[in-house]
Order: C-alpha cells, then structure tokens, then sequence
C-alpha cells in the first residue's frame, strides 16, 4: 500500500463516498466547452462559462461525491457545489501548443498548487498528453514537468490527481481504427511510468484501455476479441499500485456505464470515475438556445438521471481506494 500522510487522506475522503469510491463530476473543460457552445450556435464570454458551470455544480454536486472546476471560469461553480461534495481544481492551461511537437504541458500563469489549496481544493488535477513511443527528450520534459507538481502537492499536503491522455506522434486520428490497435500498449505502459513513487502521484486519472467502439460486439469492425479486451483491462489494473479512475472521454452516458461494467468483469478495481461531458454535455444546447431556465430543468431531470444511473452502475463495480492507500 502507498503511504500518504494524514492530511491528504483526509482530503482524499472529500473527494469520495464513506466506501472509498470516487464518484467525481468533471467540468474544467475550457476551450472544448467554448466550442460546443459556438456548434449551438451562441458566442461565448466569460460570464456565459461561468454562469453554465455554476447551474452544474448547483444542480449536479448534491449527487456526485466531488466536483473538479478550473480556476478560470470555474470558481463561482465551486462557491454554490453541494457541501457534501469535494473539489478538484486543474492546474494545466488547456490544449497544448500546435506549433511545438510533443503536446508539452504548462501550468496556469496566475497559479499555484498552494493557491488552488487557498481556494479550497482538496486535490490538485494536472492534465498530461504522453506518448510513450514520443521522442526520449521531450518525456524527460514531461517527467521533470510532473516531478514539479509532485513535489509541490507534498510541500502542501494536497491530493495529486494525474489525467493521462495518450497518443501517438505518427496517428492523428485517435478515434481510428489504427489507433485504437495501438492505445492498449500506450495506456497501460505510461500508467507504469508515472506509478513511480518519484512523482508523488496520489490517483491516477486514466483512459480505459481499449476503444470500446472496436471491441466484438459493441461496433461494426472489430479489432479486439472480448476476451483479449477484458485482458487488457486485467494488465491495466495490475499494471499500478496507485488507486485510478477513469475519465469518460466524451462517450455517451450509456456506453460508459457498459464499459465500467465490463472492466468489473475483467477483474479490473478501479476506484470511480470523473466523469465529464458523458454527464452534462446534452445540457449545453438547452442554455445555449433556450437559455438557464429550460437548462436548469434538463439538468434536474436527464443530468441528474445521468449520474444516478452511473452512481448505481458505481456501486455495482467500483472497488474502494482505501485498500490501496493508507496514512504514515
């Protein structure tokens, strides 16, 4: 079991039920949730951001165990979040550099892991996109980068959750059929990585192993069996020591909650999820075209049953992170 001291674990219990299984809401999405707001049709400043984030985190955080927001647009949000549910604040500028190679990561300007702990998070979220086949130079960059963090989460006693995208360099498209051949490798092989205790890493925040659009049964192509999918999802759970969630990577609600039941039984022990556009994504549309009041009614009815839906599948398939976390 990893040691963390008092003061995290307490912090970490914020963030998740009395079972130890973290149930998270996740909208720090930035310059993702500006452009679904401009296929709505509405342009955007900054009050629109923050006034949909806080309808949300009203209306949403009575039903998730925590709640991660951006500091940008996402303090107001995290002022009106249930009491009952943590916060997880980002600490990454969203996207990345198109002009440099390597998807190199970079803090917000403007903050700290001491600052984000002054607005009362009880964790800290970085973002990472890390190839593993990626140039050696550019991962020592990414390495030294989360090494930073780390260490900066130790000198304050906050939770370090890591998000973990992959890629590949050489594939653009990583919702291909090319890709998806290639992605159980990428996934599993950096959760290694930055399982090292050097990184002080407190929970991992990771894709599923596999696109489940490609496994037999759930597409029209078919590059994984079911039974070499479920593998891959056993080497994921047993490839770190370190307590891990999945993301829901924009799929549907329906779909994620499909995959956490087959990861189950694979034998995978995740321990919850932060689940993002799967849960609030067809809400945007509402208070875009119709504005706070019809949004505000979709979130209490489709958002709402969304998480319900996915708290149930939860309890039926998440393992609890105390057995894998313990205090000093």
């Amino acid at each position: 079991m990893r040691k963390i001291s008092q003061e995290k674990y307490e912090k970490m219990k914020n963030t998740s039920n009395t079972q130890g299984v973290i149930g998270a809401l996740a909208i720090d999405q930035r310059g993702a949730l500006k452009k679904m707001f401009q296929a709505a049709g509405k342009a955007t400043v900054q009050k629109d951001i923050e006034a949909f984030k806080s309808l949300v985190s009203q209306e949403l955080t009575p039903y998730a165990t925590s709640i991660l927001l951006d500091p940008e647009y996402g303090l107001p949000a995290s002022q009106v979040r249930a009491a009952s549910s943590g916060l997880l604040l980002a600490y990454e500028k969203t996207g990345y550099d198109t002009t440099v190679p390597g998807r190199l990561p970079d803090s917000l300007n403007v903050w700290s892991v001491k600052r984000l702990k002054e607005a009362r998070a009880d964790a800290c979220k970085f973002l990472l996109y890390y190839d593993i086949d990626e140039d050696e130079a550019i991962n020592e960059q990414k390495h030294a980068f989360i090494e930073r963090i780390g260490s900066e989460c130790v000198a304050e006693n906050l939770p370090f959750f890591l998000e973990l995208v992959s890629y590949d360099a050489e594939i653009s498209d990583s919702s291909s059929e090319d890709y998806a051949k290639v992605k159980p490798r990428k996934v599993i092989e950096m959760m290694k990585v930055f399982s090292e205790p050097r990184y002080n890493v407190d929970v991992l925040k990771v894709e599923v192993p596999v696109n489940m659009n490609f496994v037999e049964g759930y597409g029209e192509i078919a590059c994984y069996t079911r039974e070499e999918a479920q593998n891959y999802f056993k080497e994921q759970s047993e490839a770190t020591d370190l307590p891990f969630i999945f993301l829901s990577a924009g799929v549907s609600s329906q779909l994620f909650r499909e995959t956490l039941r087959f990861a189950k039984e694979a034998g995978s022990t995740f321990n919850g999820v932060l689940c993002g556009r799967a849960t609030w994504a067809n809400g945007v549309e509402p208070y875009a075209v119709s504005g706070e009041e019809v949004a505000v009614a979709w979130l209490r009815s489709e958002g709402r049953k969304n998480i319900e839906e996915l708290n149930v599948v939860l309890a039926e398939t998440a393992a609890s992170w105390f057995d894998k976390l313990e205090i000093k």
